[in-house]
């Protein structure tokens, strides 16, 4: 055997050399004869209570193999942990993944991208689903092949492999092995292998898994589920009592023995005439197998507290997901998931990104990060309004992080903006040589046909106002002839208005006066003095810039 070369400039996340030379190789398949095979044994045949701290004990001094038979066991055997266990790991394998380059260089862009590449690929869901078989059991091991058809590195495959092919070094109980016949078994080769440690408590990674702590209400449960199939195998069938008298001779009570058995299974039979057979009702309401139901949905209850950390999701209960509780639960469950994302994004960031990246560009200060989990929500029209406000105020927002925020890519240069749309322009009036610049007041009807404005504008300042020559803005002008309209007089239009409101609220002698007499002041008021005024004066502001625009060629 040609032993493998080592490439000193490559090491692995322990320090040990890359042997770029057995990547491409299977060297850890299942074999017909030695330790990796796929035969398995099945300890939950026949296990009680005794057997089952043997098996679990034994797993903790180094012999983990039964231990790990009974964790496939009950996810085969028990309908309620294969679900809850099930859910558990679809909930992580099919969240989002994205790639985090490790700073703004052009290197770090291409190795993100180079992940990103390898991300597209059909089966990562599942292999995904099974590295996560360390949920269950604590860990889980999958081997990496490695495939160089396209003139770079590529982890082609990443097989499962059976748990029971390794075993955890006898010393530190921590450090994964692969089995070879021995009794510590072989180092696993760099770059080869991704071990991913899931544990559900601190301590050893073989205590660790969930399997562990609902190995004893799978036990619990097994006796209940028995014991209700055997009572609902007889519920509802009579009991059947024989009764013979003190003289029966010994084929006397023979026969009434082979006649209740005949009656069960063939519904006849023959007795002696000094025998007698009596049928007892099996139905009883108090033996209607309710304790078994009882015990077993209870049960199934701390299975889901377990593994999923709530029931609200797996039992029909009042409320369901709705409510405060719901919410709660809904919480908890959404805990467990990010954790279990943070955990699975370690595990690949360390034994399989950097590798990736590492072969295929060279060792780097930092590398890419996968980020797996559901975005945190954001109200994008809350911080828009305050960015928008404090941008005016002066604070300095980098494009990048809005465009990161509203994922908007950078726009290329041939490509076509999103603009917003521009505001009309408003025309500046023209001076009216008939008026002296200022717009004639139209009629409002007959009796308003010789009505003219309170007080004409001044002549001095109107040019100046108002001339489409000046420098001044076309607000300006309205500005100045509102300012004139107030001139006019304004506090005698008003005073018919509220001045019975200042008589009534004088002469009021409490709140409650007040009130009542309020209803009374507003026929008193006469405001179409100054109703006149401010349609007129309206009126004249909207004339301005029509006029303007049909001077300067627009439409009028």
């Amino acid at each position: 055997m040609v032993t493998p070369t080592k490439n000193p400039g490559l090491v692995d996340h322990l320090g040990r050399p890359v042997s770029t030379r057995l990547l491409k190789e299977e060297i850890s398949g299942a074999t017909t004869t030695g330790v990796r095979s796929i035969l398995s044994g099945h300890p939950e045949v026949g296990m009680d209570p005794v057997r089952l701290a043997s098996i679990l004990r034994a797993a903790e001094h180094g012999d983990a193999t039964r231990y790990l038979e009974l964790a496939e066991a009950m996810e085969e055997k028990d309908l309620h942990y294969l679900s809850v266990l099930g859910t558990r790991k679809r909930a992580v394998s099919q969240l989002p993944i994205t790639v985090e380059a490790a700073d703004d260089t052009p290197e770090a862009e291409a190795d993100a991208k180079l992940v990103r590449d390898w991300l597209k690929r059909d089966t990562l869901e599942d292999e995904l689903q099974d590295i996560l078989d360390a949920i269950g059991k604590g860990y889980s091991a999958s081997e990496i092949v490695w495939d160089m058809s396209e003139r770079q590195w590529w982890p082609k495959r990443l097989i499962w492999r059976n748990p029971n092919w390794f075993q955890f070094d006898r010393v530190d109980g921590e450090t994964l092995r692969l089995r070879d016949g021995s009794a510590d078994g072989v180092d696993l080769e760099p770059f080869k292998y991704l071990v991913h440690l899931h544990k559900a408590k601190s301590g050893l990674p073989i205590r660790g898994g969930l399997a562990r702590a609902v190995a004893w209400a799978y036990l619990f449960k097994n006796y209940s589920l028995k014991d209700w199939v055997a009572f609902a195998e007889v519920y509802g069938i009579p009991f059947r009592l024989g009764r013979y008298d003190t003289g029966a001779s010994a084929d006397d009570r023979r026969a009434l023995l082979r006649a209740l058995a005949s009656i069960g299974s063939d519904a006849a039979g023959i007795i002696p005439k000094t025998t007698d057979i009596e049928f007892v009702d099996g139905k009883q309401a108090a033996s209607d197998g309710a304790l078994f139901q009882n015990l077993s949905e209870y049960l199934d209850r701390q299975i889901s507290k377990a593994v999923l950390g709530q029931t609200a999701t797996t039992d029909a209960e009042a409320g369901g997901l709705g409510g405060s509780q719901g919410t709660v639960h809904n919480d908890v469950r959404g805990d467990i998931e990010r954790a279990d994302a943070k955990l699975l994004a370690a595990t690949l960031n360390q034994q399989l990104i950097q590798p990736l990246v590492m072969l295929n560009h060279g060792a780097r200060p930092a590398y890419p990060r996968l980020i797996i989990g559901r975005e945190d929500a954001v109200d994008l029209a809350a911080i828009t309004s305050a960015t928008d406000k404090l941008v005016r105020l002066g604070l300095k927002v980098p494009a990048s992080w809005a465009r990161k925020l509203i994922r908007s890519p950078e726009p290329k240069a041939d490509e076509e903006l999103l603009t917003s749309p521009e505001a009309p322009s408003v025309p500046t009036p023209q001076e009216g040589p008939e008026t002296g610049g200022v717009v004639p007041t139209p009629a409002r009807g007959p009796e308003k046909a010789q009505k003219p404005l309170l007080k004409p504008l001044t002549p001095a300042p109107e040019p100046k106002a108002v001339h489409a020559t000046t420098d001044q803005p076309a607000e300006d002008a309205i500005d100045l002839f509102a300012v004139a309209v107030l001139d006019a007089g304004w506090e005698a239009l008003v005073a018919p208005t509220i001045d019975p409101l200042k008589k009534m609220l004088a002469e009021a002698s409490s709140v409650e006066d007040a009130r009542d007499r309020l209803l009374g002041v507003f026929e008193q008021m006469d405001g179409e003095q100054l109703a006149d005024l401010l349609a007129r004066a309206g009126f004249n502001a909207r004339l301005m810039g029509e006029v303007g625009q049909s001077l300067d060629g627009g439409p009028a």
